[in-house]
């Protein structure tokens, strides 16, 4: 028999069609945009919870795309002098399990630090623009009385212990499809429709003990007065108690080591412009025009401040952003500024109240070289010129600024974006950062998001997983 040849027509419209059909981009499992704490966490649940799952061949293939050339999002760092200092998230506290489990699996160095000392060096200083309103060691309730301290201490408690049922085992821990539904159930709800300054004067705190102790924790933790949320400001007021750690080198590990533990592929330099949701399958597409194909997005970054384009729209309400400024000196401070004769006098924090045109937050000592040469960290809400500078330090021998939006800018009562930004497989870890943003709340809302993932995939979550 003579065998055909196709005719050259034919053969371009064979090449024609398997080179379209090749082009193609075939669905990846995951893609993660950010490779901060919330999507190093995400990852890593993913990763943990699938293997008892059917979905393993689709939750083996994730891919972070991180906008920077470095991981680790707002857990940044910065380098003063050949050491490194915390820039971003720099709190973590002993009943953080998850960011303590992450950095002792990592095998990370942890450094724990207190002020549990009766030193000098325990000074708080709160400054009202022009001096002193008042300097305070450790022991603060000769000013203000044992009475608000205990029931300040008494809310803070009430919380920290509502937190700590997002530990509890997967089998009596829902899966919460709503950060509204997270809260309720851990009873948290209440504290972000209201305010702080409410929260506490409905407890009979002084408002002396609010307006300077309070304000100045409010002022530093998040830049922001006591008319934040109740939840915020208690997250807050816990954060500035205890016993603290951080792990040496830098809190960005915990994310870098995440990602690595994970076995994940990471695309640094990779900003995400757009996000179209075809054919049961998200197109995300960069500004290196780059173009990835997922069946599963994830946002894991505040959409607050980014121009990322979603096809078919999204809607999510608005939300403000803090913006922060972070200023490093290596130098020595001026204690004439402060009114003060000598160093000796100076605390080792000024915090400042709530006033107009104060120019700063709070101002920190850092790192002690000598008697005469110290590392400080200034937060400000707007940027602190040189000739502050040269106002407030005697000595000015290296200077670093940055700035960026922090953290939500915090009002009651709170509104939450939903998890599920479209009803199929969209889904969105930051809109938790409107009830509180630290390193832990982004994981604990993240293992819920890897939960709720792997829920919606399966039709028999099973409700028996270990928790990491």
């Amino acid at each position: 028999m003579e065998e055909r040849v196709p005719s050259l027509p034919l053969l371009l419209l064979f090449f024609f069609l398997f080179s379209t059909a090749s082009s193609s981009p075939i669905p990846k499992g995951v893609c993660i945009i950010g490779s901060g704490i919330g999507g190093s966490s995400v990852a890593h649940f993913l990763k943990k919870y699938s293997t008892h799952l059917n979905t393993t061949t689709l939750l083996k293939d994730i891919t972070i795309l991180e906008k920077n050339k470095i991981v680790g999002g707002r857990m940044a760092t910065v380098t003063i002098s050949g050491d490194t200092f915390e820039a971003g998230g720099s709190i973590l506290r002993q009943e953080n399990l998850h960011a303590y489990n992450f950095a002792t699996s990592l095998n990370l160095k942890i450094k724990t630090y207190g002020s549990n000392s009766s030193s000098s060096s325990s000074l708080i200083g709160i400054w009202n623009g022009t001096q002193f309103v008042t300097i305070l060691n450790t022991s603060i309730s000769q000013r203000y009385g044992n009475e608000s301290l205990i029931r300040t201490r008494q809310i803070v408690q009430k919380a920290v212990e509502s937190f700590s049922l997002y530990y509890t085992s997967l089998k009596s821990r829902p899966v919460f499809s709503t950060v509204e539904e997270m809260l309720k159930w851990s009873g948290l709800y209440g504290l972000t429709q209201k305010t702080l300054q409410e929260e506490l004067a409905d407890a009979l705190i002084s408002q002396r003990f609010i307006s300077e102790y309070i304000t100045i924790i409010t002022r530093i933790m998040y830049g922001q007065n006591v008319t934040i949320s109740g939840l915020a400001g208690t997250v807050s007021i816990a954060g500035s108690e205890g016993v603290a750690w951080s792990v040496e080198g830098g809190n960005w590990q915990i994310a870098a080591g995440m990602i690595g533990h994970s076995n994940v592929s990471l695309n640094l330099n990779e900003d995400i412009t757009s996000i179209s949701y075809v054919g049961g399958s998200y197109e995300l597409n960069s500004t290196k025009g780059n173009s990835y194909c997922c069946k599963v997005a994830i946002v894991a970054t505040p959409l607050d401040e980014l121009n990322i384009t979603f096809s078919p729209p999204i809607s999510i309400p608005k939300r403000k952003l803090q913006q922060t400024y972070v200023t490093f000196v290596r130098g020595l401070w001026n204690p004439a500024y402060f009114g003060l004769n000598s160093l000796s006098e100076m605390p080792h924090l000024v915090g400042t109240i709530e006033a107009p045109d104060l120019p700063f937050s709070s101002i920190s000592i850092q790192r002690f070289y000598s008697q005469e040469d110290m590392v400080y960290k200034i937060f400000s809400r707007t940027v602190v010129t040189d000739e502050l500078l040269d106002l407030i330090f005697s000595v000015r021998n290296e200077t670093v600024q940055i700035n960026w939006a922090a953290y939500p800018h915090y009002q009651a009562p709170e509104v939450f974006a939903p998890f599920v930004l479209d009803g199929h497989h969209l889904y969105y870890i930051n809109s938790f950062e409107s009830a509180a943003s630290t390193i832990e709340c982004s994981a604990i809302a993240a293992e819920n998001v890897a939960r709720l993932i792997l829920s919606r995939l399966s039709s028999a979550f099973p409700s028996d997983l270990p928790n990491f």
